[in-house]
């Protein structure tokens, strides 16, 4: 039997429109909305340092320079 796919993780975002100034507060959750451990996210492909452990990853205040693809990767 094939091995089973990772579960795929989901970042939850705001369905609203940002502003220059807003908080925005990215979760990485699995699905089923599992809980994830071991979080790294991804700002355009480049792995973010300096981040506390955790799932969320907050950006305030937004800025230009904040815009762009996001992911997260991690364990379920």
């Amino acid at each position: 039997t094939p091995p089973c796919p990772p579960d795929p993780l989901v970042l939850q975002a705001p369905a609203r429109a940002l502003l220059e100034g807003d908080t925005v507060t990215l979760r990485c959750r699995g699905s089923g909305n599992k809980s994830v451990t071991g979080v790294s996210f991804y700002h355009d492909e480049r792995k973010l340092q300096g981040l506390r452990d955790g799932a969320e990853l907050s950006l305030s205040p937004l800025q230009l320079h904040h815009s762009g693809r996001y992911r997260c990767r991690g364990r379920v």
